[in-house]
């Protein structure tokens, strides 16, 4: 069921936006250990893996991979491709509409924990409307007998009401039991409202798989301000009709603190769960303070009241240490590597990696290695890969997948030099 573009009323029209168990955590992230500054580390001299080129994409930004090994890869501008191991590419119809510009565009990809039997697909994206473009989440059907399409897309959740600014967020991790979905949402560069419950801006969220609030959330059960919702009308109706439906103005409950699992983000890029359950996401700081943390219900991390990095102005921003109402991050980086993707590795092709998580660095041009002791972080190794990481993934072969950044980004396959 679409949930209806939202108006806000009363003081809220001030703000430029509008807004099962919990997995096990052996540790809380306040009883970590304090965080380490990584911003300068060394980036290694040799590189301990092999490196393909799979293939080319137009502005690459994520990867799924299929139960045969296949993937299907998102470019910004709005194409999806199904990919193989080889590198033979195959354009997937059905693709929502996207806004592609600056940092919106075709998101995040990925599989259902049911795939095998449901075949479906989400997908993150920019959507374009009314007052400009919000992060939307998106379900279809894969069909992939003939020429592969998405079939029976439907909008599961829209961030709303629609506005300008970047840093959409649009990661996607499912819970270790399959049964509920997170997904990240970016403050849009509004900076207040990471810290407003009525704004689905600057959180994680916890939903069902079809999109709606999971049971057992922080807020379950709880609404909003009052709000207005103005029906969407199909991209198929006709003007006249468009114009008339617009005009039904109706209440409906705000759903953003039902929804809302962690608060206070910035540009959230990288969400994956370890293999004891824990929940961790990289996101992007402004000068300085990338992040990772150790995501727990109901967690406030800060932003943008706190950060270890300053504003891009040079005015100061509060240091996150002593202060008891925000989460530290488990680590953090200044100067900046700019954090996009996040993937627990547990495969057989680099033993001495298992239980590590890997990152890639946009501003840094790496790859990032981080080990840990508990839920103590540690950036273990950087290699520099000469490109922009935008997306890291573990595959199931063992192999790590890269995805450079740009017009002409490349999918890479990392492999052991002992590796046949």
């Amino acid at each position: 069921m679409l949930r209806f573009p939202l108006l806000c009323l009363g003081t809220m029209l001030l703000l430029p936006g509008c807004g099962a168990s919990q997995p096990a955590q052996n540790a809380t992230a306040s009883e970590a250990a304090a965080p380490v500054n990584y911003g300068s580390a060394t980036p290694a001299k040799t590189k301990p893996f092999k490196t393909a080129t799979v293939a080319t994409f137009d502005n690459p930004w994520a990867l799924a991979f299929l139960p045969d090994q296949r993937m299907l890869v998102t470019e910004k501008p709005g194409g999806l491709w199904l990919v193989t191991a080889s590198g033979s590419k195959t354009s997937v119809t059905g693709v929502p509409k996207v806004h592609f510009e600056g940092q919106g565009g075709l998101l995040f990809v990925a599989t259902s924990p049911d795939f095998a039997q449901t075949r479906h697909v989400y997908l993150t994206y920019s959507e374009p409307g009314e007052g400009g473009d919000g992060l939307a989440l998106a379900r279809g059907t894969l069909d992939t007998n003939g020429a592969p399409a998405l079939r029976d897309v439907q909008v599961l959740w829209r961030q709303l009401p629609r506005g300008a600014g970047g840093q959409f967020g649009g990661y996607i991790a499912f819970s270790p039991d399959g049964r509920y979905l997170f997904l990240t949402s970016g403050e849009r560069q509004r900076f207040t409202p990471a810290q407003d419950p009525d704004q689905a801006l600057g959180k994680i969220l916890r939903l069902t798989l079809d999109g709606k609030p999971a049971p057992g959330n922080p807020q379950a059960g709880k609404t909003g301000a009052t709000m207005i919702g103005i029906i969407d009308p199909p991209e198929n109706t006709g003007a006249a009709a468009k114009a008339a439906v617009r005009k039904a103005e109706m209440p409906a409950p705000n759903l953003t603190p039902a929804e809302t699992w962690s608060t206070g983000h910035r540009n959230p890029y990288g969400l994956a769960f370890d293999a004891q359950g824990r929940l961790w996401e990289t996101e992007m700081g402004p000068q300085g303070g990338d992040e990772l943390n150790l995501i727990e219900a109901g967690g406030n991390y800060g932003w943008p009241v706190v950060s270890y990095g300053k504003n891009y102005d040079d005015t100061p921003i509060a240091s996150p240490a002593g202060n008891a109402k925000f989460r530290e991050p488990a680590l953090y980086w200044t100067p900046v590597i700019a954090p996009a993707g996040l993937a627990f590795y547990n495969g057989n092709m680099f033993p001495d990696w298992r239980g590590s998580a890997f990152v890639g660095g946009l501003a840094a041009t790496a790859l990032v290695r981080i080990a840990f002791d508990g839920t103590t972080a540690r950036e273990a190794e950087r290699w520099d890969m000469g490109a922009r990481i935008r997306a890291v993934m573990a595959g199931p072969d063992g192999a790590l997948w890269l995805l450079e950044d740009g017009s002409d980004g490349r999918l890479l396959r990392l492999t052991s030099p002992r590796a046949g």
